[in-house]
């Protein structure tokens, strides 16, 4: 049972190191003044778009057009640019955007006011371009609802609507649409309820839970490298506090923009910081407290990854602490759930250490070394 895992795990770990990113889902923002003009921006991968590779491809490369989509990738912005004119037509007839007013409901033509796309840049991250939209309302609008097909891929969308007594702006939640769905209705005659602290905690905790489970592998190879040298749970779990006490740390400071790199200097450091301990496991046969160090520095590296997934969404102003906790209790949770699953199918088994470092340390190491090794080169773009 020990060995069908272990291929399990090799087998799903070398698919897995293939993959050029995963798609991910368009965000819409949705906002609406009081002289009922619309200006909506959808936050995409036009390369996608023009591929037609969605959510459904959780590895870019099953795609029967991968090889395309790697030649938008490296295209200039003014050369994608013109490879979307003749698509926009096509964006346009895909979505819809529907209100009710005076009881019936009415669709609404959206025109593209402009289409914002970055330079070519690391082409290892996806390039998230920005779509302009605008459209007017009819009178007495009192809902609106959104539509983004499949094919496009899943989408977020939320509204931003004035409060004309106060004069302050209101977002609604975050509505996530998969499988073809069409967003509830969004109330233009109320405004918009904050956010309830447990609303709050609940929606961020799940980011950052699944930010690790099932969505980070690179930081699960992280986890279960710091779990193949020692298995015992104290030292284990101090590894991993001391790992989210410093990405916590940088994590903070690139939300509050005090700290920023570049993600081609980030994602390859985070491969090799994979790679390491891996060797580190390799010719060491105990814990020494210079990992404690290491593992903290490492942490503060990997906080700047995941302020690549809280940027995307963003951080409530009111409630910017008890967010980024959440988020990192999130990520906790989801550590903790790795190294419970290691524990389980490898650790509990073997009785006799030098037989488990044998039949599971080496070999378990030797391979996240290899991982982090290829994502490292892969990551610098030699390749």
């Amino acid at each position: 049972m020990i060995r069908a895992f272990l291929i399990i795990i090799l087998y799903t770990l070398c698919n897995a190191a293939a993959l050029a990113d995963v798609v991910k889902p368009a965000l819409v923002e949705i906002n609406v003044d009081s002289e009922r003009a619309v200006r909506i921006e959808v936050r995409a991968s036009i390369e996608a778009l023009l591929t037609g590779i969605n959510a459904q491809y959780k590895n870019t490369q099953d795609a029967p057009n991968a090889l395309e989509y790697d030649v938008f990738r490296k295209m200039s912005a003014a050369d994608l640019q013109t490879s979307f004119q003749s698509f926009k037509q096509d964006f346009l007839k895909s979505i819809f955007f529907r209100v009710q007013s005076e009881g019936t409901d009415k669709p609404v033509v959206l025109t593209i006011k402009s289409v914002n796309i970055p330079p070519t840049g690391y082409t290892k991250v996806p390039r998230i371009s920005v779509i302009h939209l605008s459209a007017t309302l009819p009178e007495l609008t009192t809902q609106l609802q959104w539509y983004y097909p499949a094919k496009f891929g899943d989408n977020a969308v939320r509204v931003k609507q004035v409060n004309e007594a106060t004069n302050q702006w209101h977002w609604s939640q975050w509505q996530w649409l998969r499988n073809d769905e069409v967003s509830q209705s969004f109330s233009l005659t109320e405004v918009v309820a904050k956010q309830s602290l447990l609303d709050v905690v609940g929606s961020y905790i799940v980011i950052g839970f699944e930010h690790i489970v099932p969505k980070g592998l690179d930081h699960i190879l992280f986890i279960l490298g710091l779990f193949l040298l020692s298995t015992h749970w104290r030292p284990l779990l101090l590894q991993v506090t001391m790992f989210t006490v410093a990405h916590t740390i940088t994590l903070g400071l690139a939300m509050n923009n005090v700290i920023e790199l570049p993600s081609n200097v980030v994602e390859p450091l985070i491969a090799l910081s994979i790679a390491y301990i891996g060797v580190e496991n390799i010719y060491s046969k105990k814990l020494h407290t210079s990992r404690l160090v290491l593992v903290f520095l490492f942490g503060l590296l990997h906080g700047l990854g995941f302020a690549g997934v809280l940027s995307d969404f963003g951080m409530p102003q009111d409630d910017f602490m008890t967010a980024l906790i959440s988020f990192n209790v999130g990520v906790e949770l989801g550590q903790l759930t790795v190294l419970l699953t290691a524990f389980i199918f490898l650790a509990i088994w073997f009785k006799d250490r030098r037989l488990y470092r044998k039949l599971i340390i080496l070999p378990g190491s030797a391979f996240i070394s290899i991982i982090g090794f290829y994502w490292f080169i892969e990551r610098l773009e030699l390749f």
